[in-house]
């Protein structure tokens, strides 16, 4: 299934002084250079960003370790499901974000979807190489799992590499012939490090935030130099899709990333499996963390698809 989510004409026209103040602090944050300080730049603008976006209210934080990984309880302050929760893969190319950048969208699902949300602060390239992100996303799934929730009882969500740890963490648990998540909730995943997609080329002007050298660097930082990225350790939209749960795919028409959620969801669809691809009009990468209505409406789009799921 696929949806094309458009806005009224207004609307799409009030987005150009956005995209640009968009652009303009993502010339600085998205920087290809993984020099020791210019990434201590990045990763502070990137949680100086989250500092900026209004909190919600009616919300409630618990910090926790879980062995070596820091990580985040958000709950919703009113009356919620307790039977299903989010666990939530930040983004940040694998060089970036942290739990306070993760709380962004982690306070907006747990609000939208009335219920409890758990981010982590996986290990950062290059300081820390795959596989630690994906060694850290399955510490934390184990532990999940000790404390007795149910496989069936996580909803895995993930936004840009976020997306891409979300993938690789359910390709993991498959291979290891365990239980996979209720569904996937993917923003703007980045699936295909090999950059095949036509919108690396099509969205090349239009994308106020990524490059193709910001991709090459992150992409280098976490695998290496020497690394197969045709892997689907690292691009899983060329790993084995079937039997996969449910997934809801979302993206905006101005992102160089755009191939990278439309090949998912064809190769998911052509494995047999279930996969619902929404793609934004004028929108940019990740754009779910903006005060915006097309957020608004993905958020709405995505509870939806939560219920729908939770209610099997």
């Amino acid at each position: 299934m696929t949806r094309q989510m458009q806005e009224p004409k207004q609307d799409t026209e009030k987005l150009g002084p956005l995209m640009s103040a968009i652009k303009a602090v993502h010339h600085v944050t998205g920087s290809s250079s993984t020099k020791p300080e210019d990434l201590a730049r990045q990763r502070s603008s990137m949680d100086l960003f989250a500092r900026l976006v209004t909190p919600l209210r009616d919300i409630e934080t618990e910090k926790i370790s879980i062995g070596e990984c820091e990580a985040e309880w958000v709950r919703p302050a009113f009356a919620h499901g307790r039977r299903t929760i989010v666990l939530y893969c930040h983004g940040g190319g694998y060089t970036c974000g942290s739990l306070e950048y993760a709380r962004i969208l982690a306070e907006k699902m747990a609000v939208s979807f009335g219920l409890e949300v758990l981010s982590f602060a996986y290990r950062l390239a290059p300081e820390h190489p795959y596989p630690a992100a994906l060694e850290d996303a399955l510490a934390v799934w184990n532990d999940l799992m000790l404390q007795g929730y149910g496989a069936n009882q996580v909803l895995l969500a993930g936004d840009s590499a976020g997306g891409n740890l979300a993938l690789t963490l359910t390709l993991k648990l498959k291979k290891q012939q365990r239980f996979l998540p209720a569904a996937l909730l993917l923003m703007s995943p980045w699936t295909d490090m090999t950059s095949s997609g036509e919108s690396y080329k099509t969205c090349l002007k239009k994308d106020p935030m990524l490059t193709p050298s910001y991709i090459a660097a992150s992409k280098i930082a976490y695998g290496g130099a020497e690394a197969d990225f045709s892997d689907p350790a690292f691009s899983p939209l060329f790993g084995d899709l079937k039997d996969l749960p449910p997934v809801l795919i979302q993206v905006g028409t101005n992102e160089i990333l755009r191939s990278d959620s439309e090949l998912l969801h064809k190769a998911i669809k052509g494995q047999g499996g279930y996969s619902r691809l929404e793609v934004y009009d004028q929108c940019w990468h990740v754009f779910q963390q903006m005060p915006v209505h097309q957020a608004r409406q993905a958020l709405l789009s995505m509870e939806k698809f939560v219920r729908s799921v939770a209610d099997k």
